[in-house]
């Protein structure tokens, strides 16, 4: 009863107390959060504590920043409720082999990311963080208020009790695990007619098509992609098919990070997390995420640099909300691809320059990877094997590099990451 109000309690928060006017005003009070937040839980984390013993004369901006690596490399002592990285493994991973996801360590729900950085990462959350994630989370992703009926249908890699706390009297929550045999999932999503729907895009694109050709119809009032690149085309076929916006939800191992508007905008969650921006090119908008998060108080995220590359937009949003508008999220870091000219001076190219030109000359590819094994050669894989001269010559103006050509093997498992882009060497 009492987790029950306090998610009603951050879901007024969120929806009614948290309507920021300008950009001054949230930046302010993003200040004062952040000191009172630090002061809260440097001292519970013995890595914390070691780690800022020497910064505090200086502002949070100037701290070094974090990341997967580190946290997991000092887990033991990264979290406040004194739980070892053994014994959070354990559970975790014997949940996701058992396809049981109620087990808890203690009180604390775990979780682990899907680790297409190279790093598996192991979160924990205590209660209250949970019933704040739901609370916040159905403030911001509901169509309607949290006191009508909804039935939510969750494609996943892996459930989590944090997803299942979602569910209540009125909201009946369904999950589809992404390991299932894939007809049945769209037979009981026939059945189970779902308001709301959230998948990740590749299986939103096998929900459209599906729909396209009446082997299920539908007619969610909201549809949600999570847990990948939402590329543009497919975007736009959804949009298309279903004849609504398609929302988005960038929820990451480490928090809660954005979310579309009603606009379908999507907007960092600047209510909940204070974000740094490190600049790959500024003229272009594109930069890596560096976050404090405000509810993080179990497994501290403080000036924790993601391995993300968002575009920021310039322009406003009609919505009319102060928080930072993110144009598109590009990919990983990882993922940006390099060469060298002449001189041996290297340059780099985003990911999004190689999908564009792409998608010029095959514009109904939606499946597609290009992958750069090393500095001077790379391997374009096609669904079908078509004339692709001039798609080669576009591609090496882009990449000027040896780039051969095959045929696209996939996994079957709907539950691995679909990169378009992907860099297999460090540079």
């Amino acid at each position: 009863m009492l987790q029950k109000i306090i998610i009603l309690f951050y879901y007024v928060k969120t929806k009614y107390f948290h309507n920021f006017t300008d950009r001054a005003s949230l930046e302010k009070w993003q200040k004062s959060k952040i000191k009172k937040f630090i002061a809260k839980v440097v001292g519970k984390s013995p890595f914390y504590k070691n780690y800022f013993k020497n910064l505090q004369t200086l502002p949070p901006e100037e701290w070094p920043s974090i990341d997967k690596k580190i946290m997991m490399e000092n887990f033991d002592d990264f979290n406040t409720a004194g739980i070892k990285l053994k014994n959070s493994l354990e559970v975790a991973i014997k949940a996701e082999e058992d396809r049981d996801f109620t087990p808890k360590l203690g009180k604390y729900s775990v979780g682990l990311s899907s680790g297409t950085s190279g790093i598996r990462g192991v979160f924990l959350v205590s209660p209250l963080e949970q019933a704040k994630w739901c609370g916040t989370i159905l403030a911001k992703m509901l169509p309607g208020s949290i006191f009508g009926k909804q039935k939510i249908a969750f494609f996943l890699r892996a459930n989590n009790n944090l997803y299942e706390s979602v569910k209540s009297s009125r909201i009946k929550f369904r999950f589809f695990d992404l390991k299932q045999d894939l007809k049945s999932n769209l037979n009981e999503l026939d059945k189970f007619q779902p308001d709301i729907l959230i998948a990740p895009p590749n299986m939103l694109n096998i929900i459209s098509d599906a729909q396209e050709k009446h082997d299920i119809q539908i007619s969610p009032a909201k549809i949600v992609s999570v847990a990948d690149v939402l590329y543009e085309d497919i975007k736009n076929k959804l949009e298309n098919i279903f004849q609504q916006k398609i929302h988005q939800v960038y929820q990451a191992t480490e928090g809660f990070i954005a979310c579309t508007c009603k606009h379908g905008n999507l907007h960092l969650n600047e209510d909940a997390l204070s974000v740094r921006k490190k600049y790959l090119d500024e003229d272009s908008g594109r930069f890596i995420p560096i976050i404090t998060d405000f509810n993080r108080t179990t497994q501290p995220i403080i000036n924790y640099e993601l391995n993300d590359i968002l575009v920021e937009e310039p322009m406003k949003c009609p919505c009319g909300s102060p928080f930072t508008v993110i144009k598109k999220i590009e990919g990983r870091c990882d993922d940006i691809l390099y060469y060298e000219d002449k001189e041996g001076k290297r340059h780099i190219v985003f990911p999004d320059f190689i999908i564009r030109t792409i998608l010029k000359y095959i514009p109904k590819a939606e499946d597609f990877l290009f992958t750069q094994t090393d500095v001077d050669n790379a391997v374009l894989s096609l669904p079908y094997m078509d004339e692709c001269g001039e798609l080669l010559k576009a591609l090496k103006e882009v990449i000027p590099i040896n780039i051969t050509v095959e045929t696209l093997q996939r996994s079957s498992d709907l539950s691995l990451k679909q990169k378009r882009v992907s860099r297999k060497f460090n540079p």
